[in-house]
Parts: structure tokens; C-alpha cells; sequence
């Protein structure tokens, strides 16, 4: 490997369980320890997705959680205007990781991405147009392995899948001089998960996001939520200590997705030269409603003019448009008032194992707020 978890850590190597068949080969560049995880974690994901669903998957990985991850579908305008891409001709494969990628694209500053199929000419001309640090997926088109190899000096990491590859049974690792041992979560995720609905109906919309939310949960660093509609991930909240927070954070994600589609957003219009990736950051800024005075100056800077204002009707008003929004925990819901906060966010389903001793609470607040809630039976825990 290029270097461990810290580049101060210069003895690291990667090699696979069983001599002569790995999940993954380097095609291009050197990874690194975390680059190994990103690249191993998000192909599962999309994988896994793809095979569930029946459709192209992507992701958007950052420090091996998703900040993004989506199934093949309609491109909208505000994406669109953003990538210069057409959405009336837009590929499916294109098309799962800008929705990917529009998740957070705050975050997914400098992701590595995983895609479920083979890289197309369309999709490696936006990788080389985005800031991006890698792809895995399980082939690629005549040239274009070697076309993204070229992208940042050959820094750019290019891993193909084996998409037939069959893990251990079992799994391991080593800390601090103890090696830890488990057998591989051997349960899929399935429709039939979702047959335990305790309260109200679920369309089936619904139960797709509810699918795609349970998958990309297994390989998200716990505790962790997701918001998701369309076939795509609006939030993804991973690794905060209270679920609660977790809903929380995830939710101010997904109201961030929503208000960027506010036509005093994504219809800004910002001075000549200014790059993509910080209009979008400018954007993001703006819609949290929180400039530092700073950041007031150089953002009317970047637009020639002062920032527009959401006041707060406007933006209550704008957020209550959201709705039909899927919402999964990765871990049973201690208590009611994470389905009173993901109320807040549009959430009109929600996927959770159950078995908490305050189920009877969060079962009863869904009946209050109009929510279908199922029962899974089935934790995700990823650590």
C-alpha cells in the first residue's frame, strides 16, 4: 500500500486470504489503507444493491461510510445545470452516481466512487470532471480504465471487481495484539424483511427506498440513518454514539438536499470563473443559513452582488413540500423521538429491527405522525 491509515505509517501491505484470489485488483495507482476500505465497502454496497433492486447502483465513499448512494434514475435540473450533462440523455450508470454524489456533494469532495456495472466513455468523462480520488467497479470499456489512470498526474486509482468472487465464511482482524473473529453476516437483505408492518401502508415506492436504505446501512459506520426517495440517498448520518444525534444530522442533511432545490438556490448566479464544486459549497452555505462574516464577504464575492436571503417562512414553507421520504436505522429506535424528528424531514415510512423496550412508543408515535413503520427483526450494525 501506499501508506497505512496515516502517512506516517509506511509498513502497511494488503494482500488476499486465499493466495491468488482477490476481491479487487489495482489497475491504476497505489491505494492506501483507507483507499482499500472505501474501495471494499462500497463495492459491496453497490453489489449488493444492484443485485436486490435490479439496477444500476453507485456510491460515494468518504473514511468507509457512504456519503452518498443511489440506484439509476431520472437526473433533475438542478443536478443537470450543476454536471452539464443532459438529463433527457443522460446514461443509467451516469445517472446512479450523480445521484450518488448529489447526496452530500459537500462531502463527496474528494470520494472514491463504486459503481455496479462496467465504466462507460459517459461516466469516465465526468469522473475526470469531478474531484475524485478512485473508482471500483467490475470492468471497464475498451480504453477507458487507461483514459481514468491519466487523471491527476496518475495519482487516480482505477480497481476492477471480481464480480464472482465468493468471501470467507468467516472474518477477522488484529487490534492491539488480539485478533477478532466472526462468521460474515450471512442474512440478505430481501422484500421480505419488510413484511412485519405494524403500522399503516407502504407503497411500493416506499418499500424500494426502504430496500436500497437497509443495504446501504450494512456498510455505513454505526449508529447510522438514512433519508432516502426516488431511489436515492438525501441523508446519510454514520458513527455518532447517540441515534438520536445520528437522526438528527442526517435529517439537516436531507433538508439541505431538498432546499438546493429552491429556485433562489439552484438558479443562483454566480460570477464567471467561479469552479462547480464551490458554487455547490456556496450553495450548501447559504441554504444552512449561518455565513461567518467572512464567508459573507467572499460569497459576495463569488456572486457579485449580496447572497440572497431564505427567510423563514419561505424555507418552512419550501420544507414542508417534502414528503414521501423512506427513513432506515440501522439499530432498533430507543425511544419516540427519532420518528418525531424524521417527521420533520418528510419521512412517511420507516424501517427499523424493532425489539427495543419502548417499541410500543415509537409504534405509537408513527400512528400519531401518519407513519408506516416494519419491523425488520434484523440489525446492521458496521464497525
Amino acid at each position: 500500500m501506499r501508506y497505512g491509515m496515516n502517512p506516517q505509517q509506511t509498513a502497511a501491505e494488503a494482500a488476499p486470504v486465499h493466495p491468488g484470489r482477490a476481491p479487487l485488483r489495482v489497475l491504476y495507482g497505489t491505494p492506501s489503507y483507507i483507499n482499500w476500505l472505501d474501495a471494499l465497502n462500497a463495492w459491496q454496497l453497490v453489489r449488493e444493491a444492484a443485485e436486490v433492486l435490479g439496477a444500476p447502483a453507485a456510491a460515494s465513499f468518504k473514511h468507509v461510510s457512504p456519503a452518498g448512494a443511489a440506484l439509476a434514475g431520472p437526473v433533475d435540473e438542478a443536478v443537470a445545470r450543476q454536471h452539464g450533462v443532459d438529463p433527457a440523455t443522460v446514461g443509467p450508470l451516469t445517472s446512479a452516481y450523480l445521484r450518488a454524489r448529489d447526496g452530500d456533494p459537500k462531502s463527496s469532495y474528494g470520494d472514491f466512487a463504486a459503481v455496479s456495472h462496467e465504466v462507460d466513455a459517459e461516466l469516465a468523462e465526468l469522473l475526470a470532471r469531478v474531484v475524485c480520488d478512485g473508482i471500483v467497479a467490475p470492468g471497464y470499456a475498451p480504453g477507458v480504465a487507461a483514459a481514468l489512470g491519466r487523471k491527476r498526474k496518475g495519482s487516480f486509482l482505477v480497481l476492477e471487481a471480481d464480480a464472482d468472487f465468493i468471501p470467507p465464511a468467516a472474518e477477522s482482524r488484529e487490534v492491539y495484539g488480539l485478533r477478532l473473529s466472526q462468521e460474515r453476516d450471512p442474512v440478505p437483505v430481501s422484500a421480505g424483511l419488510l413484511a412485519d408492518v405494524v403500522t399503516g401502508e407502504m407503497p411500493d415506492a416506499s418499500r424500494r427506498d426502504l430496500l436500497l436504505g437497509l443495504v446501504v446501512l450494512r456498510r455505513t459506520q454505526s449508529n447510522a440513518v438514512c433519508y432516502l426517495k426516488d431511489g436515492m440517498a438525501l441523508g446519510i448520518g454514520a458513527g455518532q454514539q447517540s441515534r438520536v444525534d445520528c437522526t438528527r444530522l442526517a435529517g439537516a442533511k436531507t433538508d439541505t438536499w431538498w432546499l438546493r432545490r429552491h429556485p433562489l438556490v439552484w438558479d443562483l448566479a454566480f460570477r464567471e470563473g467561479i469552479r462547480r464544486q464551490d458554487r455547490i459549497n456556496w450553495q450548501i452555505r447559504l441554504v444552512e443559513g449561518d455565513l461567518t462574516a467572512d464567508e459573507r464577504d467572499r460569497c459576495r464575492e463569488a456572486l457579485g452582488g449580496e447572497p440572497p436571503e431564505l427567510g423563514p417562512q419561505e424555507r418552512a414553507a419550501w420544507l414542508a413540500r417534502l414528503t414521501g421520504v423512506a427513513f432506515v436505522s440501522d439499530g432498533s429506535l430507543p425511544f419516540r423521538d427519532n420518528v418525531d424528528h424524521a417527521r420533520r424531514h418528510g419521512v412517511t415510512c420507516i424501517a427499523e429491527p424493532g425489539g427495543s423496550i419502548r417499541s410500543d412508543e415509537v409504534a405509537e408515535a408513527c400512528r400519531t405522525h401518519g407513519i408506516a413503520l416494519a419491523r425488520t427483526g434484523l440489525r446492521l450494525f458496521h464497525h
